[in-house]
């Protein structure tokens, strides 16, 4: 992707969370692209990325979507405490959201049940190419590889659920060269590293939202309670 190109498409950059790329997808309504096929002692590699295999500390349980005739979704647990406080929780979850075999969506999970992390093979293609991390109940970061080289040339970061910064690799150096700034979701100024030394060389602002500020400021100022002339303040 060249600078100009992203420097024209700038305003009108998404701020939605891609969360429900194919979360919903357990219904494996789209078409899979052809995934890679693996076989592993004498089965075909579902790809799973749950950590279990080998492990005496883990419990795992298939299960299908309703839109499946076999095993699509697989729940590994552990355990944590000790004696009677010892439990079983939920630590991992991934499903074949497109029924090709392969596992594409994974979730992992805290102690008390909170979602950490997801991530997903959103063209099917065998590999991960969205990273999203979780804050309390909302996403808090979400990382995107575009050209499928397994590094994310874009990070999208969020506040309260709704979208603060973004930065971008436009040159493929692992350095962000765009940053852009995002008022309640909606985008105020953009940053642009044009020698690419990981510095801000030129700021370009939305004008539409800088005239709105002003104008939000101008009425605040107006709004503004004065303060009441000498010797006019009320008698005490």
């Amino acid at each position: 992707m060249s600078r100009s190109t992203s420097v024209r498409g700038w305003m009108g950059i998404s701020g939605a969370v891609l969360l429900g790329v194919i979360s919903s997808a357990c219904g494996g309504s789209k078409k899979a692209a052809e995934a890679p096929e693996q076989v592993v002692a004498g089965k075909r590699d579902d790809q799973s990325r749950c950590e279990y295999k080998g492990r005496d500390d883990r419990d795992v349980m298939e299960s299908s979507s309703p839109a499946s005739v076999v095993a699509n979704v697989r729940r590994v647990y552990g355990y944590i405490g000790k004696a009677t406080e010892r439990r079983r929780i939920l630590i991992c979850r991934e499903v074949d959201t497109n029924l090709d075999g392969v596992k594409d969506l994974l979730h992992t999970y805290g102690d008390n049940g909170e979602r950490l992390t997801e991530q997903a093979d959103t063209n099917y293609d065998g590999k991960i190419d969205t990273w999203i991390t979780f804050g309390r109940t909302r996403p808090a970061k979400v990382e995107l590889d575009k050209d499928g080289d397994g590094k994310a040339e874009e990070v999208r970061f969020y506040t309260a659920g709704k979208l603060a910064r973004v930065q971008r690799d436009t040159n493929k150096d692992d350095k962000a060269d765009i940053f852009e700034i995002y008022d309640a979701g909606r985008l105020e100024r953009m940053g642009l590293d044009v020698d690419f030394d990981g510095k801000v060389d030129t700021w370009r602002r939305d004008n539409v939202y800088a005239r709105e500020q002003e104008e939000k400021e101008r009425g605040e100022a107006v709004n503004m309670p004065t303060e009441p002339a000498a010797g006019q303040g009320s008698a005490p």
